[in-house]
């Protein structure tokens, strides 16, 4: 079973005033900071210009741009609001990198961010240097009383890098498929094998249970505040659906049989000629997937990866079952019964992404971090194999919408309990 390791952006508790190392929480903070922005760079490395440059829908970006809205980010929201006489590496790039930011300003449409040929990538590793220099440096040379200020902040910037992290990966993968050669990311690259040891179904007796964040570590607002809610009865498959699974179901007619879809996913599915999950295509008589290492023959055994809302819930249907709540598959999770919960795929739930009872968003700018996109959307839980080592936690809510599927995402099964 796998578990959520500890944050590796998440830093220790500020020191209090006349702490006997004045200088510890600078030299965290630098060390937190430098590991976080050096994985980006290594994400990055086996892309050549070209390849960061290429957005092959609007829903990915350009590596290019994932390194560039990530320095932006540090830039505005830590070196430009705290750090006096700071001067922007390059006056047009808050225009050019900022994502969503209403509040900052205005911004390049997100469809359009291929268009930008120029700054290149070299230019950018420039910019990502530029800023790096000069957040050590304010590390540094701030007093303690800063520095415990703006600590939270800091967090948050790396957190939402490691987040970009992830979408470098799962961008480029899409990039690399629609090319007729199907380049290689990393040759060597493997799906990473299942941990779990235990079949069967994890049963959650009805109850009040609490769901949410309850301390002071790490979360983005979503993830509060904790409340009780209530659950079961009903079992959750301790196993994520596998490729063997998938085939049965694509056997069976899974894809044709309208009585098994949510009326917008069937008509998704007709529209996009969907057959099989992304990235899937069928080679002499076998099927075999686009992944991180190429093109690759299918492993039943492993767990299906690059499904969306809509085909998990018409797999779950097929199979005579549902898709678990999130708050379902929490209770479960913190209880320690799910197999492979963390660090394989993503897993849909059937929850809408909307606020916790008493959610507050955060002022100011930050505050369009999450808050604004609680519509239309679905809760998925756990982590992904892109997903940063130490960027997962029980309580951890992504979302995206129905149709989507290009990130590394998957399910596992849930029943009523009687």
């Amino acid at each position: 079973m796998t578990t959520p390791t500890s944050a590796a952006a998440t830093l220790p508790n500020p020191p209090r005033s006349g702490f006997s190392d004045p200088g510890r929480l600078a030299r965290d903070l630098v060390e937190a900071y430098l590991a976080v922005r050096t994985e980006t760079e290594v994400r990055a490395s086996p892309l050549s210009a070209e390849d960061q440059l290429i957005q092959s829908m609007p829903d990915a970006s350009p590596t290019k741009w994932h390194r560039a809205h990530t320095t932006w980010f540090f830039e505005q929201f830590l070196l430009g609001e705290h750090c006096p006489g700071y001067q922007p590496f390059h006056p047009d790039y808050a225009f050019l990198f900022n994502s969503y930011y209403v509040s900052a300003g205005p911004r390049h449409a997100r469809h359009r961010r291929s268009d930008l040929t120029r700054p290149g990538a070299e230019e950018i590793t420039a910019y990502r240097r530029y800023v790096d220099a000069a957040v050590v440096e304010f590390f540094q040379t701030a007093d303690e009383e800063v520095l415990s200020r703006i600590a939270p902040l800091v967090e948050v910037g790396l957190n939402h890098e490691q987040q970009h992290q992830e979408l470098i990966l799962t961008d480029i993968l899409h990039g690399f498929a629609q090319n007729p050669i199907l380049p290689a990311y990393d040759r060597a690259w493997r799906f990473p094998p299942s941990t779990g040891n235990r079949d069967g179904w994890a049963t959650l007796n009805e109850g009040i249970y609490t769901i949410g964040h309850g301390d002071d570590s790490f979360h983005f607002d979503n993830e509060k505040p904790a409340h009780r809610v209530l659950v079961g009865p009903v079992k959750l498959a301790r196993n994520l659906v596998t490729n063997a699974e998938w085939l049965a179901f694509m056997q069976d007619g899974g894809y044709s049989a309208a009585t098994l879809w949510l009326m917008d996913g069937f008509a998704v599915a007709g529209k996009e000629e969907w057959q099989a999950p992304l990235y899937w295509r069928e080679v002499d008589g076998q099927w075999h997937v686009t992944t991180l290492a190429g093109l690759k023959p299918i492993d039943p055994t492993a767990p299906v990866c690059h499904v969306s809302y809509y085909e998990a819930d018409a797999f779950a249907r097929w199979s005579g079952k549902h898709l678990p709540t999130e708050m379902e598959w929490e209770v479960a999770a913190r209880a320690g019964e799910l197999e492979d919960a963390f660090g394989i795929v993503w897993q849909w739930t059937r929850s809408a992404y909307s606020p916790y009872p008493g959610y507050r968003a955060a002022e100011g700018a930050l505050g369009e971090y999450n808050g604004k996109f609680m519509v239309n959307q679905l809760v998925l839980r756990g982590s992904s194999l892109a997903t940063p080592p130490g960027h997962s936690r029980v309580t951890y809510r992504n979302f995206f919408y129905p149709h989507h599927r290009w990130q590394f995402s998957g399910l596992r099964l849930a029943d009523y309990a009687v």
